[in-house]
């Protein structure tokens, strides 16, 4: 017992108890006390010093009391009173008084505990943003999107026609073989990542009612209408549809994604606040990437895909044909066709032809292209005036009446036939466009000029 009275008396060991003495100094009395004493010396001890610091944190009495009187009978020796005999005996304090005690005793902050339920709350809530991601076609750019996503602690799941176990499980995805096991899984996000051309067949085939009624279906293809019709006329009404398209690839985001434009088009959300909240948590993966994010209706994006996408891949196309190579002399324009023909043949033909396909915009830009080129070639031709240049190469030094004749000739020679035409059936046959006085050397010292 006794052990145990001392353990609940002594709760702070602080400094000895003081009184004034009217002058501004403290002295320790050295006077017998009474109990009644004893609580009136150190009422008065804490008035002096809640005056001398009134911002100080303030105690119980109970603690104040107990430590004064500990702190007295320290000073006088053993004679003097115990802390026990001090308050009657009792090894037992009343919890509380209702006179507040004030110490000196100043508090600093030493961790930042305060600032840790704000951050548990925002850890909490980006938890309740993650979303699990199903991904149907893990080819090149399904596996390209699902790295990113788990970068982003997403959790992610993919079926496709090939096996890509292996590919899924290094990169820490669940791969399954089975369509049906795939969709028993209940993703939150069901991301459509095929070819353009397969799509249909894979959406036709899809065991969509194993899915949740509200699932959230996406496409990433290069074409929006297309799949939009698809999603509108196949899937389930309660499902929610979202069109978007990462105008960048394996080649082009490899890197950071900053500034590269994500397109996107909210076709069909339900109003439950937490289906539109799931919308959100996709679109914020990109955008979080640092994508720049557009939102736009699938036929304004066919409309502008045409003229830029589809152009892109038909030039690099045409320009790859040609098997260009790198010169000791290139320019900038030039590396910059060159990498144009490299990033547009790896990519797959079957991806080119499916924007022709299902873009009705595309067969109008491709038209224009080919009026453009017809433009171009017959502005060089009518500038050429290859017949005439032919004349004065022939006649080089001849008088002022020869010129002037070369001229006329060459002029009526113009009149009875369209020049254009004839400058074009003469490339179609020949592969050059006139001829000059060199051109006998090259073929040979019998051969003659060609005719005109």
């Amino acid at each position: 017992m006794e052990k145990r009275d001392e353990k609940e008396t002594t709760i702070i060991r602080a400094a000895a108890v003081t009184q004034d003495d009217g002058h501004g100094h403290l002295h320790r009395p050295h006077i017998p006390v009474t109990p009644a004493d004893m609580s009136a010396l150190i009422a008065s001890s804490i008035m002096a010093r809640s005056t001398a610091n009134p911002r100080a944190s303030s105690v119980p009495t109970r603690v104040a009391s107990t430590t004064g009187t500990r702190a007295f009978a320290k000073c006088h020796g053993a004679d003097s009173l115990s802390a026990r005999d001090a308050l009657g005996g009792s090894s037992r304090v009343p919890s509380r008084t209702s006179t507040p005690a004030r110490s000196t005793v100043r508090f600093g902050v030493r961790a930042l505990d305060a600032a840790m339920p704000f951050d548990n709350e925002a850890r909490a809530a980006k938890r309740l943003r993650k979303l699990k991601i199903g991904i149907v076609g893990f080819g090149n750019f399904g596996q390209f999107l699902a790295k990113r996503f788990i970068d982003n602690d997403h959790a992610v799941i993919a079926t496709s026609r090939g096996d890509y176990s292996d590919a899924a499980k290094k990169m820490g995805a669940r791969y399954f073989p089975d369509p049906d096991d795939f969709c028993e899984q209940h993703p939150d996000v069901v991301i459509f990542a095929t070819s353009i051309l397969s799509t249909e067949a894979t959406i036709n085939s899809f065991p969509v009612q194993r899915l949740r009624r509200n699932t959230l279906v996406a496409d990433v293809l290069s074409v929006k209408q297309f799949p939009k019709q698809l999603f509108l006329q196949r899937l389930p009404d309660d499902f929610d549809i979202v069109c978007l398209h990462p105008m960048f690839g394996p080649d082009s985001g490899k890197g950071t994604w900053k500034n590269l434009p994500l397109v996107y088009d909210k076709v069909r959300i339900g109003e439950e606040q937490p289906r539109r909240e799931r919308v959100d948590n996709l679109l914020s993966i990109f955008e979080d990437e640092g994508c720049r994010m557009v939102e736009m209706s699938c036929e304004e994006h066919d409309r502008q895909a045409a003229s830029s996408q589809f152009i892109t891949h038909t030039v690099g196309r045409m320009l790859g044909s040609m098997e260009l190579e790198d010169t000791t002399i290139n320019t900038k324009g030039y590396e910059s066709l060159l990498n144009l023909v490299n990033n547009t043949s790896n990519d797959s033909f079957d991806l080119y032809y499916g924007l022709f396909m299902y873009n009705k915009n595309a067969t109008q830009e491709l038209n224009r292209l080919e009026l453009a080129f017809s433009q171009v070639k017959a502005q060089l031709f009518d500038r050429l005036h290859t017949l005439i240049r032919d004349d004065i190469f022939d006649i080089d030094g001849s008088s002022p009446e020869q010129l002037k004749a070369a001229w006329e000739k060459a002029g009526e020679t113009m009149n009875e036939r369209g020049y254009k035409e004839r400058l074009i059936d003469q490339v179609n046959s020949t592969g050059v466009i006139g001829g000059s006085r060199d051109e006998p050397d090259r073929k040979g010292a019998n051969s003659e000029a060609p005719s005109r």
